[in-house]
Formats: structure tokens, sequence, C-alpha cells
């Protein structure tokens, strides 16, 4: 049975690799295939079977993922006003700008409009959907029903190597549009409470959140508790959120499987404990039943309670399952209650498998079943333990490296005091909190978290608190893997150490760099801004740090760093941040704050608040150049004298960089405008010529003018934009002028991130993200 589970988790994850759904009609193969292995000696019949469970699971995802995609916004209302009539199906998560909140629609209101049934909603206390004479943002709450005026997009996310996958993030909460509230007047509450069970938890969760707000004001750690009990991870500052990554607890600082789990087995253990004193209740149903049926309730209390989320209907499923098989007694294999649980998982969220925490957490549970059952003698409870630790800390190391390129060294000291004081004590205390009208137990969970983060905060200032390595390739992974399994074997099997060589691979096969006169270029999708990544043999350059989102997070944290680190950049020898526009510093502080950098150019202004984050800053001006390994550099814009006028505007000096390498030239002109187009063309003419342009100002109309482009003649055009962005770029008549030139035009919003290689071999080979990792839920 379990082989057979394998290998239909198999299926289902090869379909999740589809750039497009297969045709459902092949699964009239699947009864043949089944009758056929029922005529067939043992051996082909065995692997026939397999085939047809991979079969089966495949289909199976397949036929589940056609089902969710129906539900779409069609391309022709995109950014159009749409009035549609729903509830507010969850808890809004508030942050500086505004609101936001997912929405059932269950009425459209304007005609022949279609819409998706869930959709994510934001409203905006300022920008997009306010006009000047609005009043204030309306209050929106859990469970209440809105008629609203709303636009309204398809998921699209940023496209990066070793990026967040936003779209997959979507598509498993079936979240199949997203889109802003337009404040109109037609925009009003038709009911303040709808009495719907999914929306009467989300009410109970706004009514515990608001409570622990009163609570505990404005108290460090009142965010976390908040998390814990309700599942609001925004609440959770950035600085907490460090000290957590560095320490590898990150893990408890959400509804996590183990909290759902020690929650189920609290309430399994005191129903067992009393049931069994009981000798009529007993009789009546035996107290291991009992309690089975309590710690499934209590998980699934607590799940409700934290909204539901995926991770936590992953754990839920998985204890249900172990509950189910308490019920039957057929709980003597506890290898088969996993695979049975991964079944149900997958039969319920074929997308589960996309998800790192569905890996790390049947991983860690696989690990300590692998160490903890069946082995020969009874170690003392403290070797036991330890061994358990060893072989979740180790066994994760390969899935940790693969997904996040980072594996915290500190980790197994932090989970050791961190999982019981947080499980134990903290979380109970907090859910304690949110059902008794008590202060007293919130109060002390408060306390008692603010000494674990003193000791979090001291082993996360450790200097090596984090090993940070490149993505390791695949097959290291698995050889890695391997390795685990054989040096896990129990005591006394010969060679042991031997598996430590399957992990070598893992560090020891670095990135390809490139060549001795190569150029390397990676024009990241960071949305509307730009950063781009330039790599010789023996250096690095960022250009650029992509946009500020809000005031928690940045491209520079969520896309720079991430891919620097996949490609085994551990240092930038330099940063030009070309303007003081937030679409192209507003990562800066991030990336100089995670990676060393030697030195920062710029035409910032002195009260910069990036520049303290700098080791080494300097302006940049037109005639500064420099070689690395056969390829040179030379900024041709601003002027030294444009640093004298006052008035001028950030655009106007933006930092224009060409980069010369043997075979193949790159133009960056940052956001430069027409006037300092022709400054450019009036100082140094010759030097424009490019085989690569990315688009000045990302496509603007007061850019890109006839005679610029002309005297640049690029064979290939990369515009920078973020998808069905308000500035409407690239323009339709600044496309069309390149399109005439014969440019090769690619776009960040449709391809994704763009590669390129000027190599000696290949010449000029370039590579879209799209297009190189299309799955089939993504839009081009």
């Amino acid at each position: 049975m379990t082989s057979n589970i394998l290998a239909f988790v198999l299926g289902v994850w090869l379909l999740q690799q589809q750039a497009a759904l297969p045709t459902l009609v092949w699964t009239l193969l699947l009864p043949l295939m089944w009758l056929v292995s029922r005529f067939l000696p043992a051996l082909p019949r065995e692997v026939l079977a397999k085939v047809f469970f991979l079969g089966l699971g495949f289909f199976w995802a397949a036929f589940m993922a056609q089902q969710r995609l129906q539900d779409a916004l069609p391309t022709a209302w995109e950014g159009r006003d749409i009035q549609v009539v729903g509830v507010v199906a969850a808890l809004p998560a508030t942050n500086e700008r505004g609101m936001r909140f997912e929405f059932d629609v269950e009425r459209v209101k304007t005609l022949e409009a279609v819409v998706p049934h869930h959709i994510q909603l934001s409203a905006y206390s300022e920008g997009f959907g306010k006009k000047a004479s609005d009043a204030a943002l309306p209050d929106f709450h859990a469970g209440e029903r809105w008629q609203l005026t709303v636009r309204l997009k398809r998921p699209h996310g940023n496209a990066n190597p070793n990026g967040f996958d936003f779209e997959a993030w979507l598509l498993e909460r079936n979240i199949r549009a997203s889109g802003y509230v337009r404040q109109e007047d037609s925009n009003r509450r038709l009911a303040e409470h709808v009495y719907r069970p999914g929306y009467m938890v989300e009410m109970l969760r706004e009514r515990v959140a608001q409570r622990f707000q009163t609570v505990l004001g404005e108290r460090p750690y009142a965010g976390v508790l908040k998390a814990l009990a309700v599942g609001e991870q925004n609440a959770i500052s950035p600085d907490q959120w460090r000290v957590f990554l560095r320490t590898g607890v990150n893990h408890l600082m959400s509804i996590s499987g183990l909290h759902v789990t020690m929650i189920s087995s609290l309430a399994f253990a005191l129903v067992y404990g009393l049931w069994r004193r009981s000798q009529s209740l007993t009789l009546r149903l035996p107290a291991r039943k009992a309690a089975a049926v309590a710690g499934a309730l209590a998980a699934l209390l607590y799940a409700l309670l934290s909204g539901f989320g995926v991770p936590t209907q992953r754990t839920l499923y998985m204890l249900s399952v172990v509950a189910a098989a308490l019920w039957l007694g057929r709980a003597s294999s506890a290898s088969s209650v996993l695979a049975l649980a991964v079944l149900v998982v997958l039969l319920i969220d074929p997308w589960a498998v996309l998800s790192p925490g569905f890996w790390l957490s049947f991983g860690a549970v696989a690990a300590i079943l692998y160490v903890g059952v069946g082995r020969l003698g009874r170690p003392h409870w403290l070797r036991a333990w330890a061994n358990v630790q060893w072989a979740v800390t180790l066994g994760l190391v390969p899935a940790l490296l693969l997904m996040f390129q980072q594996v915290s060294i500190v980790s197994p000291l932090a989970n050791a005091f961190a999982i019981p004081v947080i499980s134990l004590v903290v979380v109970p205390l907090t859910l304690a909190g949110a059902i008794l009208p008590l202060d007293s137990p919130l109060l002390l969970a408060h306390q008692v978290m603010t000494w674990c983060m003193a000791a979090l905060e001291w082993l996360s200032q450790m200097p090596d608190a984090v090993w940070q390595q490149h993505a390791p390739p695949l097959w290291t992974v698995l050889a890695a893997a391997i390795g685990i399994f054989w040096l896990l074997l129990p005591r006394g099997f010969p060679a042991r150490w031997l598996g430590a060589a399957g992990l070598m691979p893992m560090f020891m096969v670095l990135p390809p760099q490139p060549e001795q006169g190569a150029l390397w270029l990676s024009v990241l999708d960071v949305g509307q801004g730009l950063a781009v990544v330039v790599q010789t043999r023996n250096h690095a350059l960022l250009y650029d740090t992509g946009p500020r989102y809000t005031a928690d997070a940045d491209s520079g944290s969520r896309i720079v760093v991430p891919y620097l680190r996949a490609a085994g950049i551990k240092r930038l020898d330099g940063l030009i941040v070309t303007h003081d526009d937030s679409d192209h510093s507003g990562g800066a502080a991030s990336v100089l704050d995670a990676v060393p950098v030697g030195w920062l150019a710029s035409s910032l202004p002195a009260d910069s608040p990036i520049l303290p984050h700098a080791r080494k800053s300097l302006p940049c001006y037109a005639g500064q150049s420099w070689e690395w390994d056969g390829v040179h550099f030379e900024m041709l814009h601003p002027g030294w004298e444009s640093y004298a006028d006052e008035h001028l505007r950030n655009n106007a000096r933006g930092c224009t960089l060409k980069i010369t390498s043997p075979y193949g030239s790159v133009l960056l002109p940052a956001d430069i405008e027409r006037e300092s187009e022709a400054e450019i063309l009036a100082r140094t003419p010759d030097a424009l010529a490019a085989t690569l342009l990315v688009a000045p100002h990302h496509g603007s109309k007061t850019s890109s003018t006839e005679a610029f482009i002309h005297q640049v003649n690029p064979s290939i055009v990369i515009f920078t934009a973020g998808y069905r962005n308000h500035f409407g770029h690239p323009k339709p008549e600044v496309v069309e002028r390149y399109r005439v030139l014969g440019s090769r035009l690619y776009r960040s919003d449709f391809d994704g991130a763009v590669l390129l290689r000027f190599e000696k071999e290949a010449g000029v080979k370039l590579q879209t993200w799209r297009q190189e990792r299309h799955r089939y839920w993504q839009e081009r």
C-alpha cells in the first residue's frame, strides 16, 4: 500500500511540473491498464500497478486543476469597473496603505461581467481607487455583506529563478483574481452579519484579535501571540521575523503543524486520562477511541480559529487519519498511517506538493519515525530526544538548502527550548486567553514569550548563526538524502560514516561562473522597477534594487537577495543605485544589510537614508570607468555639473552605464528622459551603440527618442514594467519605435526575468524565465 501511495504522490508532483494540462481522455487507459495487470506474472503486475497509481495521481491532479482554473476572470474584464455583491470572507489584514481581505462574490451586478467566486481585494487609504474628495476608508469586517465597485486582474506574480511563485500560492488558496475597491458612492454595507458557519468562524477570529489588541496594547510581542491564536502573521514585525529565521524557529511563530499536533495531543492525553477512570464510560466506549475523537476535535477547533490556512489543513487531515486509525484499531504501522495521511492531503489539495511546508512537515515526521520506530532497545528518554533532534535537523538540511539556500546552525539549540516553551506553555496560555474572559493568561503568555525572545535574540546575534550557500542541483540533494538515510541507520551497522560522502556534492558542486571576458546579465522581474545583476569571471555588480512594496517588504529582501544567494554570489563588488525614485532604490537598504558590498555609486541626495548602510559611497558621473575580467564598464551620465542644480529632477541624474565585452555590449540608462538622452548624444555619441538596451524609464513616452534609439541601434530591448501598471508602461508608440527598428522585444511582466550570456562559444544566449520554467497556472 505504501509504495502505491508513493507512486500516486509522484504522479501528482509530475502534473505540477507541466506547462499545460493534459486532456483527460487519456484517463481511459487507466482501467485498461488495471485489467491487463490482473493477468500478468507477479513482477510485471507490481510494476504496472505502480504505473497505474502514478497515472491515477497525475490525472487526479489534472482533473482538480481543470475544475479550479475554469473559475477565471476573462482577460477582457481586467482593469474595468465591476459592481459586485458578496461577503468579506476572512479576517482583513491591515497595513500602512489600507487593508486587504478575501471576498466571496455572490452576485455580479455589472451586465455581462464574469467574476470568479473567490477573490482578494485591497482597500487603499490613498492612491488607487481614491478620489480627492472621498471620505475616509470604509471599515470592513469579516462576515459583512457589501456592494462594491472593484477593478480586478488575473493572478499574476513575479517570475524569477529560485523565486516565490505567487501564482501557485493563489491557485492553492483558490484566489482566482485580485484587485482593489474603487471608492464610489454606490459602495455600501448591506448586512453586518452573514450567519454561515465559515463566516461565523471569521467573525469569532476578528473578535479574538480585537481582544488581544485591547489586553496587550502596544506590548512588543502582542503580534506574535495574535499570530499564534488567529494566524495573523502580518502582526509580527520584520525585526522579529529576522530573529526567528536566523534561529530556525520561524515554524513556531505561525499556526504550525507542531502547534496543532501539540493541542491535539494535550486533548487526547486529558480525555484518555479522565475517561479510563470511569468504568461506565469505558464500558460504553473505550478510552482510546474517546481520546482519539477529542484530539481530532481539538485540532479542528484550533485550525478553524487560526483561519483554516492550507498548512493547518494538511496537519488536520494527517491527525484525522491518525484518529481514524486509532478508532479502527489499525495503527500498527506508523509508516502506513503517514502514507495514508499524505494520500488524504493530496486528494483534497493536490497543490500541496508545491509548498515547502508539505515536504518539511512530512519529512520531519518521516525522520522521527525512521529513528524512533522499529529499533531494538529502549534508550534513555534524554538520548531518545537527542536522537530525534539530530535526525530532524540533519534530515531537513537538503530540503532547506534546495528551497531556501540557508540553514540555521543554532536551530537545534534554539528549538530545544523554544519548542516546549512555545508549544506547551505560550500557545495553551494564548488559547486560554482567547477563550476565557480573563486577561491573566494573555499577560502571562506575553511574559513567557519575552523571556524566550531574550534567549532567541542572543542566539541570533552569533556571527555564524546561519549557513547560507548557493542552490544545490537536484541530483546532489537526492544524493544527500541517501547519505542521511545511511548515516541514521541503527547503531552497530557497519560503515555508517560513509553516508557523509553523500552530503559532500551538495556543498562542493558550485554554480557555473562566466569565463574570462564573458558577461552574464540577469534582468530580474521586480514588477514596476528595475534590478539588474551583472557577473564577470570574478566580479559581480548590482544595478538598481527594485521597488519598495510596503514599510515591511521590498524587492531587495524578497527577490534580489534570494537570487544572489541561490546563484552563489556571496558579495557584490559594486552596487549602483541610479536615482532616488523608490522603484529603483526601494530595496537598496535590504541588499546592503544582507550582502557585503564593496562600494555604492549613486545620485542619491546627501541626506538619503540609504547611504549610512553603505561601507563606501560615491556619486556616479560621466567619465567614470573600470575594467573587470576583460569587460569594460563606463558611466555615460549624469554630468558632474548636474549635482550643482538643486532643481533637477531625479530622473535627469539617472546613472547610465555602458558595459562592453568582447562578445556584446549592454546599455543601462535608468529612467533618463529626452533631455538626458540629448545630453548623452551630444557628449558621447560613439559610446551608445549596444547589443542590448534596457528601455529608458520602462518605456515611458518621455524617453526613447528617435535619435537616441537609432544611435543605440539595439538588437535586443527589454522593458521592465509591472503587470497592468497604472502608468501604462511601456507605451504602445514607444514599443512600435523599437519594433520598426528591428529589435527583439521582451517585457518583464510577460516574460519574467530575462537571463543573458555574452560568451565566446554561443555569442548572445537569451532565456526568459516564464518560457524556461512555464507552468500551467502561470500567465504569459
